[in-house]
């Protein structure tokens, strides 16, 4: 194992061992651990007692997060030219439709996000070698296949993020900037756990939110009390 810097023996400091935090607690502390000298992302992840494996267990959605992720997120908008105007209103750093789809078949992807309609999906599926694997591809679920595209490009810009459980049954996401204020971290973080909780699947035994804990870029992570959440 390679030796701790003296900042993440820092931070390794304050986090006292086997102790669970509340999530108010652990708003204000994952700024206190953090010592980069960038806006460093702050992460949650939340084990749940679910197996992926099964169909009716898998665990995705979206979530408008009340203060944005903090993030600069490229969005390009794939549509019919009736609907670029609007697209580029509402903040779509990209715009169009033919001369995209060639770009990424050439290999660019340098976007966030992309957000299309349902009739331009067929044209769209053959770039699934590209997309795919860069975890790009457009989805119904996830509000990025839609007839709204202006609408869906305001709410990525304002905030909006998907999930996924992966294979461990672990959602793992960012839900802000350690710059924000401690209560935006905290608000960030209410909002993604009561959608987390609305998802649970009927078929989903036992407990449903196993551990939760809260980090940023390079620091360790902050175990917090799950029936703290609801604390004001």
């Amino acid at each position: 194992m390679s030796k701790l810097t003296k900042k993440q023996k820092l931070a390794f400091e304050k986090i006292e061992a086997g102790k669970t935090y509340s999530l108010k607690e652990a708003a204000q502390l994952v700024k206190e651990i953090t010592f980069t000298k960038f806006d460093a992302s702050v992460d949650i992840d939340v084990r749940l007692g679910v197996d992926p494996r099964k169909a009716n267990q898998m665990v995705r959605g979206v979530v408008s997060l009340p203060h944005g992720t903090g993030k600069q997120v490229r969005v390009l908008a794939l549509c019919t030219p009736d609907q670029e105007a609007d697209a580029k209103a509402a903040g779509a750093d990209y715009v169009g439709l033919d001369e995209y789809i060639e770009k990424i078949k050439g290999g660019w992807t340098d976007i966030d996000v992309i957000i299309t309609q349902p009739a331009i999906m067929g044209k769209i599926g053959a770039l699934g070698r590209v997309l795919g694997p860069r975890g790009l591809m457009p989805n119904p679920k996830s509000g990025t296949v839609t007839n709204e595209v202006a609408k869906a490009v305001k709410e990525v810009k304002q905030g909006k993020i998907d999930f996924k459980v992966d294979k461990n049954g672990i959602v793992h996401t960012s839900i802000g900037k350690v710059s924000f204020a401690p209560e935006q971290i905290r608000e960030n973080a209410k909002e993604f756990i009561a959608t987390l909780i609305k998802l649970k699947p009927a078929t989903a035994k036992g407990t449903y939110m196993k551990s939760i804990y809260l980090s940023s870029t390079m620091s360790p992570g902050i175990k917090i009390e799950p029936k703290s959440v609801d604390e004001i």
